[in-house]
């Protein structure tokens, strides 16, 4: 007998706990978007250079480099957005040694952010020397403050949205109880810039227009917000 009346105790008041923490609170849940296309101002592009025979003169990575590194100062690029990425060979010096015909190719980073500098930068490069040219990715300068503001445009719209339905119900919306946050924006893809292929064909010529081009980001932002109906 005591065993079933404590069992009839715990049972009571567990029912008494459930009912203290279970949410009866009536909610809706609704999704907020906000989406914007921007032109990217900033292009991170890579230029790998390559050693060549000019007859029976090489044409060194160093003599490369240099042409490089003066196009990069000519054109007011900033000494923090020009990088080395990568050396062909790890012992470059090693390699040199044991094989004079070795060709060494180096491949460097520049952030453009006036894309008229990339053909004005580019002309000014031995062709020949010039391996491949890639885009490797788009940004945006102002891309944090425009990432916020389409935030608040997303939850403000869901606020709105709840808004509508809810007074159609002829209740009102009480405060956010939850809010979460998904970035679905698009970036344009890395891709080659093709006059490369151009350059190589003819370049002994005048190095050819790029076609190198602006794509825009297109950001987008989500919202899910559950609110309470009072």
């Amino acid at each position: 007998m005591k065993k079933l009346f404590l069992l009839a105790a715990i049972l009571v008041t567990t029912a008494g706990a459930f009912a203290q923490t279970a949410d009866l609170r009536r909610k809706i849940e609704v999704t907020g978007i906000a989406e914007q296309e921007v032109t990217p101002d900033i292009i991170n592009v890579s230029i790998a250079l390559k050693e060549y025979m000019n007859g029976k003169t090489k044409v060194t990575i160093t003599q490369l480099e240099q042409q490089l590194e003066k196009a990069v100062a000519e054109a007011g690029i900033p000494k923090e957005d020009f990088t080395i990425n990568s050396l062909s060979s790890w012992n470059y010096a090693t390699e040199k040694k044991k094989n004079p015909d070795f060709l060494a190719s180096k491949q460097y980073g520049i952030k453009f952010r006036d894309l008229n500098k990339f053909n004005q930068l580019i002309s000014k490069i031995d062709p020949k020397g010039i391996q491949s040219t890639n885009i490797d990715s788009y940004d945006y300068s102002k891309i944090n403050e425009l990432k916020n503001k389409l935030k608040l445009q997303a939850l403000l719209s869901a606020r709105d949205k709840a808004t509508f339905l809810v007074n159609g119900l002829g209740d009102k919306l009480g405060s956010a109880l939850s809010i979460t946050e998904s970035d679905n924006s698009n970036f344009p893809q890395p891709r080659t810039v093709m006059y490369m292929a151009k350059a190589n064909m003819a370049a002994d010529s005048a190095v050819p227009e790029s076609d190198i081009d602006v794509r825009k980001i297109k950001l987008s932002f989500q919202i899910n917000a559950v609110f309470e109906i009072k």
